[in-house]
């Protein structure tokens, strides 16, 4: 572990002058705003990646007479655990987030879609919330936010999954397009962004565009909060700058024999040992396809683990919080768990992982939503990674 560090503080920097910021912020014009957000390059920081300026702008387009915006606060992804964090440090930056964008799109009603785990915020939120609707009629702005508890279901972080849990239906993906900036809660034009997603954008008002798009590299602009875990004597939540090898990730984080790394959770991809040094996190990093390392999960794995076992808690996992909606998904996760079972016991040849990794291409295409469309990102990065310890 590397003692130099570079820790960045703009999502965790309490200082004290949101109602400022806020002022200043909501005199100026919507396209100004939206400006902002798109040469600052900020996109999604939940896991999709899309351009969070132009996701506004759409929604801004879109002349219906009710409007959403919802926080995705749902963090239900095997190791990930920053956006508690920053709902507890800091959720004016979050509320302040939700409230230009409530302006820009022409909306009066915001909710916080709470996993079912967190309750324990609740109060604590609740007492943020209420200083925020304070500030809103100081300001003479005609916008609310409520907290909406989900129920533990991994699959209602999907937005449209989460839309149908709103409406009070069982949290299933709807088909796209059409998308929700012209169709999402209630049917009406909503955006959906990550906590981490709109605490940033309080950074990008505050201090403008050029500061937070001089960190990072093309095309993974700005920093990152990270969620570390695992083989690591130093776990917890980090503030990074884009751009870095995960060899300088490893050196930093590790414990000195990592031999490989789950990025993005359980939906991400397991880079090895020998990829370390040619590996970039960030969006333009080779590892990334259909399901980006943006949700911040980093585990560190060292020699003494069984790779075997990591992909088979994965798909104990994607087995279990399948909504069972389509086929692709509901079957083919239990297909590759038996499968891996019936290598390892020696019932199946080596080269049914062969199979397995051709049904995991089938699931990426087919599946309706990204659950089972990036159970392939785990599984076919382990297996051929570290396919000796697959077999029997």
């Amino acid at each position: 572990m590397t003692k130099n560090l570079k820790r960045l503080d703009l999502i965790f920097k309490n200082e004290g002058d949101s109602e400022v910021i806020l002022g200043k912020t909501l005199a100026r014009s919507n396209e100004e705003l939206i400006s902002d957000l798109i040469a600052s390059g900020l996109k999604g920081r939940g896991g999709a990646g899309f351009p969070t300026g132009l996701k506004w702008r759409l929604a801004a387009d879109d002349k219906a007479d009710e409007k959403f915006i919802i926080c995705n606060a749902d963090e239900g992804e095997p190791g990930t655990f920053k956006d508690r964090e920053i709902l507890t440090s800091v959720p004016h930056k979050v509320l302040t987030g939700m409230a230009v964008c409530a302006r820009i799109i022409n909306c009066r009603q915001g909710f916080i879609y709470l996993r079912q785990e967190y309750t324990y915020l609740i109060p604590h939120l609740n007492n943020a919330i209420e200083e925020f609707h304070q500030l809103m009629k100081k300001f003479k702005v005609d916008f609310e936010v409520k907290i909406f508890m989900g129920s533990g279901a991994y699959i209602c972080g999907e937005e449209t999954a989460l839309f149908e849990s709103m409406e009070g239906k069982r949290g299933e993906p709807r088909n796209k397009p059409p998308y929700p900036t012209n169709f999402g809660y209630k049917g009406k034009p909503t955006v959906i962004n990550n906590v981490e997603t709109l605490a940033h954008t309080y950074s990008i008002f505050k201090y403008g565009p050029e500061k937070f798009r001089d960190l990072g590299v093309k095309d993974s602009r700005g920093s990152k909060v990270f969620s570390v875990s695992g083989d690591t004597p130093i776990p917890g939540i980090y503030e990074l700058e884009f751009g870095m090898t995960l060899q300088k990730f490893v050196d930093d984080f590790g414990d000195g024999d990592a031999k490989a790394v789950q990025v993005g959770g359980a939906a991400g991809f397991c880079v090895p040992r020998k990829k370390f040094e040619k590996t970039i996190i960030g969006y333009q990093g080779k590892l990334t396809g259909v399901s980006l390392p943006t949700g911040g999960s980093m585990m560190i794995f060292n020699s003494s683990r069984s790779m075997y076992n990591v992909l088979h808690n994965y798909l104990d996992f994607f087995v279990e919080e399948s909504c069972g909606q389509c086929t692709p998904c509901r079957v083919g996760t239990q297909q590759l768990l038996m499968g891996i079972q019936a290598v390892k016991r020696g019932e199946r040849p080596s080269t049914y992982l062969d199979k397995l990794l051709e049904l995991t291409e089938v699931m990426r295409v087919t599946a309706k939503c990204g659950l089972g469309q990036s159970v392939a990102n785990s599984f076919s990065s382990i297996v051929e990674n570290f396919k000796e310890e697959m077999i029997y």
